[in-house]
């Protein structure tokens, strides 16, 4: 089958497009992965809990606010997700003119700056393709190269919310500030 119409967005090193089911054992072993989880849940998901959470992003996507299979060109492979979805209010309703973005590289691509490059991409598509006016993002205060790649895309600080377990940063980037750094 020709996935080549599955594609949302591209860069010089990463493709976006709809997972599809031969990013099945991909997406689990990073959910397993405890290094991966670290920051992202705490613990990582059983093969069962993957599996479900794979299923739900093989449902048919009706809107480009989404969490992208992101496949490393070249080696033509699944290495994550990432994207720009739906940022809710503390009601469960999405907020009109907002998104948040998600940045999941497999841990074996680290360092190789892909995130910053996925989250460049998708900042650029979420404010001139949707015309989104505003993109937040929460990270855990732990996850350093997180919170690294954020500030160097130009989200601020807004936020920092003090847990007993774990803490969180709220970041956000508003159009208007975009257009001044671009």
């Amino acid at each position: 089958m020709d996935y080549s119409s599955f594609f949302i967005l591209e860069t010089e090193r990463l493709l976006f497009r709809q997972h599809i089911p031969a990013d099945f054992d991909a997406f689990c072993a990073m959910e397993q992965d405890a290094d991966f989880r670290r920051y992202v849940g705490g613990r990582p998901r059983t093969r069962e809990e993957a599996e479900r959470r794979f299923q739900n992003g093989l449902k048919p996507v009706t809107d480009r606010l989404f969490m992208w299979a992101t496949v490393y060109k070249p080696e033509g492979k699944y290495k994550g997700r990432c994207g720009i979805y739906p940022h809710f209010n503390p009601d469960g309703f999405p907020m009109h003119g907002e998104a948040s973005l998600g940045l999941y590289i497999a841990p074996e691509y680290w360092g190789r700056g892909l995130a910053t490059e996925a989250g460049r991409a998708f900042v650029q598509f979420g404010f001139n393709e949707l015309n989104i006016h505003k993109i937040v993002t929460m990270i855990d205060t732990r996850n350093k190269a997180s919170t690294h790649i954020i500030k160097k895309l130009g989200f601020k600080l807004e936020e920092t919310e003090q847990g007993e377990y774990r803490s969180f940063y709220y970041f956000a980037l508003e159009m208007e500030n975009y257009r001044k750094i671009k």
